[in-house]
């Protein structure tokens, strides 16, 4: 009996978008004769691309050239796939800021190399070498992935229109990275925090990926411009999913700490909600609590039973709801083709309502 595989289907995109990054991966991997001394680089970056992930920002970008016209073909997976490199450059540079040693259920990048500095019994502080190389290893996920997109094999004047939006969402996901920078010193506001969530990650997850794909089908600008509509609260949503794991989340799930945040005093809308609904009692608890580096499970259990007496909790699921709703309108009335409309509502669910 024939299986036919849905075309659809994001697990058949994740092995051809994971194809053609270990390709572009591979390529770029020193030989034993040529071995310039950053091997380990490679290796650390070969494993953390490749391990994991949900791969969502290749898919908003290829169903964004789907459903503008666009064939499927191996250059758009190429170039989709770049975006995964951008990320990976993204997270990096994340947890060195976080301090957050679990990604993806495994060490981060700057955790590996301190540890390999340690293990290795070399002079000065791992910590700091651990940082160091990690945010260079970043810069080199950045590097690599525009020389990926700039490479897919796609018409030149298709990559330039692409080019446009790529340049919008690096420039805007670094500029989100000092808003957060800028948040955990200042007034822990739930606008302050929602604009950081809109910098940071909801542009990046999902509009300018979406846009960048319609781009390089050769969409006219007002369709780019309107498929903001659907991917700005959608990527909103996302973010906030993402705090509410960060917190209550299952780390065997998840793959990451659900202290992490609470440590960092990470000024998350979660946060901010449950900050503005405390009394004074709860409120001098939370001020206690969150942003102890020393935190245990016993205070993080503290902290959300205060978020869940507050009503922080459900407040956030209202939010995503309601921007999960906007988002559906949204690509409802936007001019998509099938099969990528229907791909793109899957999107929606599996964005907003995760549990890793």
């Amino acid at each position: 009996m024939t299986v036919t595989v849905a075309p659809t289907d994001p697990a058949l995109l994740r092995d051809r978008f994971d194809a053609a990054l270990a390709a572009f991966l591979r390529e770029r991997q020193p030989g034993r004769s040529d071995d310039d001394g950053t091997r380990a680089v490679h290796a650390v970056l070969h494993r953390f691309v490749l391990a994991g992930g949900k791969r969502l920002r290749p898919l908003f970008c290829y169903w964004g050239w789907r459903g503008s016209g666009g064939p499927d073909n191996a250059p758009i997976v190429a170039a989709a796939a770049a975006l995964e490199l951008f990320h990976a450059f993204a997270l990096i540079h994340d947890d060195i800021l976080d301090g957050s040693d679990r990604r993806r259920g495994q060490p981060s990048v700057h955790r590996i190399f301190a540890d390999l500095h340690a293990r290795s019994g070399w002079r000065g502080d791992p910590e700091a070498y651990g940082r160091d190389a990690a945010l260079l290893c970043g810069d080199l996920c950045a590097a690599w992935s525009a020389q990926m997109f700039h490479d897919c094999g796609l018409d030149p004047a298709r990559v330039r229109r692409g080019l446009a939006v790529f340049a919008r969402m690096r420039a805007e996901v670094i500029a989100g990275e000092f808003l957060d920078v800028v948040a955990a010193a200042g007034d822990g506001s739930v606008a302050s925090a929602l604009a950081v969530v809109r910098m940071k990650t909801a542009r990046y997850t999902v509009t300018r990926p979406v846009q960048i794909g319609a781009a390089l089908a050769g969409a006219d600008p007002d369709t780019v411009a309107a498929l903001a509509d659907f991917g700005d609260p959608l990527g909103d949503a996302f973010q906030l999913r993402d705090d509410l794991l960060g917190v209550f989340g299952d780390p065997t799930v998840t793959g990451k700490s659900n202290l992490d945040d609470l440590r960092e005093g990470k000024p998350t809308v979660l946060m901010a909600l449950a900050r503005q609904a405390a009394d004074a009692g709860r409120a001098a608890r939370l001020r206690a609590l969150v942003g102890d580096p020393e935190l245990d499970h016993g205070g993080a259990a503290e902290v959300r039973a205060i978020i869940e007496a507050t009503g922080a909790r459900e407040r956030v699921e209202r939010m995503i709801r309601s921007r999960v709703d906007h988002a559906r309108a949204a690509l409802d009335r936007t001019p998509l083709t099938e099969p990528a409309r229907s791909a793109l509502a899957d999107l929606t669910t599996r964005a907003a309502h995760r549990v890793r």
